[in-house]
């Protein structure tokens, strides 16, 4: 039995369906608090005996529910929101609503085969990581807010003040666009700008801050992965807050699939060709195409495997897809408990690698 499930914060709905047939069982909705975690884990255990929870990869939303079900020795797997798309298309009832949507999670864990799926488990120091790196992005995006209303503010006042694309969370020329700016007749626009500018400096020595205290959570637990030739420590500290866990991976295949880099069969009679996959956790993607994209300029057996599957007939977006799917492979053996040496494929030496496109 799957019991898919479709998490809110108020409450969540549980569908139970059949592993075989995909019939639907029962359902139900229970507040989600401890209470009605306890209601969803009695209904279930009344069903049946042998039973995995699919849940829909929200986060914040879910994380409560999970943890619970792990506490008490339950199997837990995550669905990634963009594998419902195509069992609600699927589904024989139109329309949207909670126990639709659940009922969507454990077909489209179904049809992709719950081995196949992340099994989740209980947070480790990745989860630290994880909540640091959005904390920081967060922050980011608020400093890019700001100076690009900053800019426009300082065009209105004079513009033939020049700030250089990229500057504006530089110290020096914060400093001196301050220094400028509390020369000038302090008008209403000139005092919101002084403002702004202290803005930028504080969101600017927040976000090096921890970018810091991110370099010693990944050297602590992963340095391998800044040894990567276009791994930083925020690319780095993406991977391992996206993979929460190398070990929830049987195989490198698994651990591409769910980044969305493993390529789709797209073949039909004599043509024979592979697309690109559209699915999987696109944030773990990101940190894969920052690598490649990285490597591709700066690192030369990468710039060789490019040219090489290039050669083949590959465009450069197909030749970046297989670059990104034989990283999905080094990272899995990189972030491996015990990784055997002998078997890590050298880009130079990869003339042929499986599943690539």
């Amino acid at each position: 039995m799957v019991i898919g499930t479709d998490p809110h914060k108020q409450s969540h709905t549980a569908a139970a369906l059949d592993a075989n047939t995909a019939e639907r069982l029962d359902q139900l909705t229970a507040k989600a608090r401890d209470a009605g975690h306890e209601r969803l884990l009695a209904w279930a255990r009344a069903l049946d005996d042998e039973r995995v929870w699919a849940i829909e990869d929200c986060r914040h939303v879910s994380g409560g529910l999970e943890r619970f079900l792990l506490r008490s020795g339950e199997r837990v797997v995550r669905v990634p929101p963009k594998l419902m798309a195509g069992a609600r298309k699927s589904a024989r009832d139109f329309g949207k609503s909670d126990p639709v949507d659940a009922d969507a999670v454990a077909r489209a864990a179904i049809r992709v085969g719950v081995e196949e799926l992340p099994q989740a488990r209980l947070s480790g120091p990745e989860h630290e990581i994880a909540l640091l790196l959005d904390h920081r992005e967060d922050l980011v995006a608020e400093r890019t807010r700001i100076q690009q209303r900053l800019r426009w503010l300082l065009h209105d006042i004079n513009p033939e003040i020049e700030i250089r694309e990229r500057s504006l969370d530089q110290t020096s020329t914060l400093t001196c666009l301050s220094g400028r700016l509390r020369r000038m007749q302090q008008s209403t626009q000139v005092r919101i700008c002084r403002e702004l500018v202290r803005r930028c400096s504080e969101l600017s020595r927040r976000a090096n801050e921890l970018e810091r205290e991110l370099r010693a959570l990944v050297t602590g637990q992963a340095p391998q992965l800044l040894a990567l030739p276009g791994c930083g420590t925020l690319t780095a500290a993406k991977l391992i807050a996206e993979v929460a866990g190398v070990d929830r991976f049987s195989s490198d295949a698994k651990l591409a699939k769910l980044a969305g880099v493993a390529p789709l069969d797209a073949s039909s009679g004599k043509q024979q060709r592979h697309r690109l996959n559209r699915t999987g956790n696109r944030q773990l993607n990101l940190a894969l195409h920052r690598i490649a994209i990285t490597q591709a300029r700066t690192y030369e057996p990468a710039r060789i495997y490019l040219a090489r599957r290039e050669a083949e007939g590959k465009t450069r977006k197909e030749a970046l897809r297989a670059l990104k799917r034989h990283l999905a492979r080094r990272i899995h053996r990189l972030l491996s408990t015990n990784p055997n040496p002998r078997t890590r494929i050298q880009l130079n030496s990869a003339i042929s690698v499986p599943c690539l496109t």
